[in-house]
C-alpha cells in the first residue's frame, strides 16, 4: 500500500472531516431514510430517494478518507534548515514576466487551496519547485501559460 506524503495539517482536516461523517452525517441521514419509509408508497416517495442518493456520496466520501487516512503519511521536515525545497516547505518566488511576488505552500493534493497559497507539490507549480533552492530560475508550463519564476527564500 503506497503512503501519500501530508501535513499535519491536512491530515487533522481529513481525519475530523472523516469523524464527521461517520458520526454526525451517516446517522442524520439513516434517520431521514426510516422517516421517509415510514411514509409508505417508496416508490414516488421522493424524500427517500432523495436520501438514499445522498446517502450514497456520504458512504462513497467515507471510503475515499478512509483510505487516504489509512495510507497517510505526516511529513514534517525542518525547512528552514533544508538545502533544498521539501515538501511542505513555504516558498517565496517571483514572477519574472510580471514582477509579482508570491508565497506558496507545497503540500499533498488534499490539502491544496490555491486561494490560500497553498499548492499540490504535484501540480506544475509544485513539481518545478521541489529540489531548487534560493536564486534558481525554473520555468513552469501551465495550462494557460508558460511562466518564468525566480526562487527568493523558502522555509
Amino acid at each position: 500500500m503506497d503512503t501519500i506524503p501530508v501535513t499535519k495539517e491536512t491530515y487533522e482536516q481529513l481525519s475530523k472531516e472523516l469523524e464527521n461523517l461517520k458520526k454526525v452525517e451517516r446517522p442524520r441521514i439513516l434517520q431521514e431514510i426510516a422517516d421517509a419509509r415510514a411514509q409508505g408508497d417508496l416508490s414516488e416517495n421522493f424524500e427517500y430517494h432523495s436520501a438514499k442518493d445522498q446517502q450514497g456520496k456520504i458512504e462513497s466520501r467515507i471510503q475515499f478518507l478512509e483510505d487516504r487516512v489509512a495510507r497517510a503519511e505526516v511529513i514534517e521536515h525542518d525547512t528552514a534548515s533544508a538545502e533544498r525545497i521539501l515538501f511542505g516547505a513555504t516558498v517565496k518566488v517571483k514572477d519574472l514576466t510580471l514582477g509579482k511576488e508570491y508565497e506558496y505552500q507545497l503540500v499533498s493534493p488534499e490539502g491544496s487551496d490555491p486561494a490560500n497559497g497553498k499548492i499540490s507539490s504535484v501540480s506544475p507549480i509544485g513539481k518545478a519547485l521541489i529540489g531548487k533552492t534560493r536564486g534558481d530560475k525554473v520555468d513552469v508550463k501551465t495550462p494557460k501559460k508558460m511562466i518564468k519564476f525566480e526562487i527568493l527564500d523558502y522555509r
